[in-house]
């Protein structure tokens, strides 16, 4: 069995985790998860971790920039802000013109590219009293977000033809495309909402590599080995290994997060002790 990585390109429809049970059947393998969800009404890359090792190693990839490509409809808003919700044609107002491409890339520019503050839908998983926003949401009860600073390192105009926007999207983790489109149809004052969106980069892994979801094999796993191979790392001899694997302490310096090597594989996360020290903070 081979422990690692698998790039998966989601359709539109199921969820991530229709995803994850669908790759542990055909892999007959439990140990199954992902680095980050995807809407079922969205598409694209969907990486999954394969094998117990793996999934001990998610921890390290926490924040991975996201790249999209996302559609924008203009002159409606969406109770969950995408094509998913009920629906509301917003007629316009006194005055109002079609917004031209240059002021549209100009607000774009000004109020959402790099650091900004944003609330989440209300139809998400952000967690609120220890509940889920969606589940609230759904129940009838009322769904109070706080804004929160997301970094949107690049928001690109594809194609613009009013009432439809095409976007390129890089941002940081916890960014949420779908408040990204309402929130310009509100600064645009003619409302608006995510018509589509396919995530295209996770990390360094593209969607152009990622197998469709019903058709995947172990030879599509991506070796732990492989997927490690950039982060600061340790050999360890025959007896530093010894002493990992029974919970002692080996001495060396190590950078905080240091992988431990064995035989040509990765085998331990270490951290850093006083006295140059290290220790074995997680065993894979």
């Amino acid at each position: 069995m081979r422990h690692g990585f698998l790039l998966i390109d989601k359709p539109c429809g199921p969820t991530s985790h229709d995803i994850v049970a669908s790759v542990r059947r055909q892999l007959h393998e439990s140990n199954v998860g992902h680095l980050g969800t995807l809407d079922p009404a969205a598409e694209g890359l969907l990486v999954l971790a394969v094998g117990a090792k793996a999934l001990k190693v998610i921890e390290l990839f926490p924040a991975l920039t996201k790249e999209y490509i996302a559609g924008v409809r203009f002159g409606a808003v969406s109770t969950t802000y995408d094509r998913e919700g009920v629906i509301e044609v917003q007629e316009p107002k006194p005055g109002w013109t079609e917004p031209e491409l240059a002021a549209l890339q100009r607000l774009i520019a000004e109020k959402f590219t790099g650091r900004i503050a944003q609330v989440p839908p209300a139809a998400s998983a952000v967690h609120v009293g220890g509940e889920r926003a969606y589940r609230k949401m759904r129940q009838g009860r009322s769904v109070e977000l706080a804004a929160r600073e997301v970094h949107i390192e690049e928001c690109a105009v594809l194609a613009y033809t009013h009432p439809d926007l095409s976007l390129r999207v890089r941002c940081g983790s916890g960014t949420y495309i779908r408040s990204l489109a309402h929130d310009l149809g509100q600064a645009l004052r003619c409302g608006g909402y995510l018509s589509s969106l396919r995530r295209v980069r996770v990390g360094e892994w593209r969607v152009e590599d990622a197998r469709p979801c019903d058709a995947v094999r172990w030879s599509d796993v991506l070796p732990l080995k492989d997927v490690l191979a950039s982060f600061p790392r340790m050999e360890l001899s025959d007896k530093e290994w010894e002493d990992v694997t029974h919970g002692r302490d080996i001495a060396c310096d190590v950078s905080q997060q240091t992988l431990a090597w064995h035989g040509g594989l990765p085998v331990a996360i270490l951290v850093a002790k006083e006295g140059g020290l290290a220790h074995a903070r997680k065993v894979l």
